[in-house]
């Protein structure tokens, strides 16, 4: 298969901006740092258009390397009224420097680092009902005070 039959097979659906509230440090753990990031708010368009629900989190496991383990659950509601639950697991890694820009509150392209998760979309709203037999993934970005995931679906 070349780059351009994968390039295929996939399609961009759904661009979210989630708002993150301020880190909770849970500690370390005998392997590893656990944090938990609140889910505040924001929005998402693409093949449905809506906002990003308050109550969700991010449960991360931070890596001694400084890798991030993601394990994110909210919910998204769509502007015909519509929820969809949204899981997503992945990894957020980048360079020792990169890090340190990120401390230091520099905004960085999404090339600078690596960010996938694999989502899985849930959902009892019958116009979205496909949505609960794909698969997709996203690249994401962190801002300040936000990540901003492309999803894609793949086909």
């Amino acid at each position: 298969m070349s780059p351009q039959d994968s390039a295929e097979r996939v399609r961009l659906c759904l661009n979210l901006e989630v708002e993150v509230g301020k880190p909770i440090d849970v500690g370390a753990t005998p392997s590893a740092t656990r944090r938990f990031i609140p889910l505040i708010g924001g929005t998402f368009s693409g093949d449905a258009h809506g906002e990003v629900l308050a109550g969700g989190a991010d449960w991360q496991t931070v890596r001694p390397d400084g890798t991030l383990e993601i394990a994110a659950h909210y919910l998204l509601k769509t502007n015909a009224g519509g929820l969809i639950e949204v899981s997503s697991i992945g990894l957020r890694h980048a360079t020792p420097e990169v890090l340190e820009r990120a401390a230091r509150g520099e905004t960085l392209s999404r090339d600078d680092y690596y960010f996938r998760t694999h989502i899985t979309l849930r959902t009892a709203a019958p116009e979205l009902s496909a949505w609960n037999n794909r698969l997709y993934y996203s690249i994401g970005e962190r801002k300040r005070a936000r990540v901003c995931l492309a999803v894609y679906e793949i086909l």
